[in-house]
């Protein structure tokens, strides 16, 4: 196992680098430049901005001295207010982690649930029930269920706020009580869980009708083991496997940060610094988050090969 791991660790540094170097080209190919404006500024003022981001140098120094400070963890400072972009990422880390972490909460309590509860009642009443809200969870936008929200439950009902996020924007303030407010944070929640939980659901009820036919579970209800010993002891525990291969990913997503729904809630963190980063060519900043995001997510499908081998014992790294 330690040696699979340390080899899936070592494959990460050519994707960093596959997407580093894809990220710098991309930016550099788009027309125009970080301080192109309607307005068009001085050119003394043009070029000595571009000295001062390095970007009067020949694109080969750029792209060398990019993969330079890279190594050394160093992603440069953003073109807006001259901020680090490592401290404009972990500030807004924190704030996205919390939208993630409880997001991905939602989705998995009530994805797993509704898949297994509809399983368990194939064809029946609840069976409906959750794949209705599979297939409509699955068709809907989470920015076009977010309007709903805020029309409905913020706007008509007045039940939630909107504006801004109701946790602590840093991890000084965590254990402060007065620094959350639920209010703001149902509505965020919901639009970026319900997705991943249709997902979800759909994964976990197809997985579990198809362990239930296995010939092991006939076999331990022939043994006299009741409903329940061998649903929770050999049924969902065998269903997870699949339901592990798509949760990883989207933990990873969701942790990272959902852009629309930060913008559309005005949530201060990494998805809506990277969307500002979009808008005003923040080549920085955009890299930086690129490779914020591609760690992210490979060390999250790192920890679901990981539990493979927790929840299935036939499963051998070598």
């Amino acid at each position: 196992m330690l040696a699979y791991i340390i080899r899936r660790l070592l494959w990460l540094i050519p994707v960093l680098w596959a997407v580093a170097t894809i990220t710098f080209i991309l930016m550099h190919l788009v027309p125009g430049g970080p301080f192109t404006q309607e307005k068009k500024l001085p050119e003394a003022i043009v070029a000595a901005l571009n000295r001062r981001y390095s970007l009067d140098q020949p694109l080969w120094r750029q792209y060398l001295t990019y993969l330079w400070n890279i190594l050394h963890f160093d992603f440069g400072l953003s073109f807006r207010g001259d901020r680090d972009v490592s401290e404009l990422i972990r500030d807004g880390f924190f704030v996205t982690a919390q939208l993630g972490v409880l997001a991905f909460i939602v989705a998995a309590v009530v994805g797993v649930v509704l898949g297994v509860v509809s399983a368990l009642n194939h064809n029946g009443f609840f069976d409906y029930v959750g794949v209705f809200f599979a297939t409509a969870g699955a068709s809907l936008p989470n920015f076009v269920l977010a309007s709903f929200l805020i029309v409905i439950f913020a706007v008509k009902l007045g039940w939630f706020q909107v504006l801004g996020w109701g946790g602590p924007t840093q991890f000084s303030d965590a254990l402060d009580p007065g620094a959350w407010d639920i209010k703001k944070m149902v509505l965020p929640v919901i639009a970026v869980s319900t997705l991943p939980a249709a997902y979800i659901a759909r994964v976990t009820r197809a997985s579990m009708l198809e362990v239930m036919n296995q010939d092991y579970i006939r076999t331990a209800r022939a043994k006299g083991l009741t409903q329940y010993a061998v649903i929770m002891r050999h049924t969902i525990k065998n269903a997870m496997i699949p339901v592990l291969t798509i949760m990883g990913p989207i933990a990873a997503v969701l942790v990272t940060g959902s852009f629309i729904i930060e913008q559309t809630f005005a949530i201060p963190g990494v998805g809506r610094a990277f969307v500002d980063a979009v808008i005003r060519r923040d080549y920085a900043m955009i890299m930086g988050a690129t490779l914020f995001y591609t760690g992210v997510v490979a060390f999250a499908n790192l920890a679901v090969d990981i539990l493979y081998a927790v929840f299935d014992p036939r499963i051998r790294y070598k």
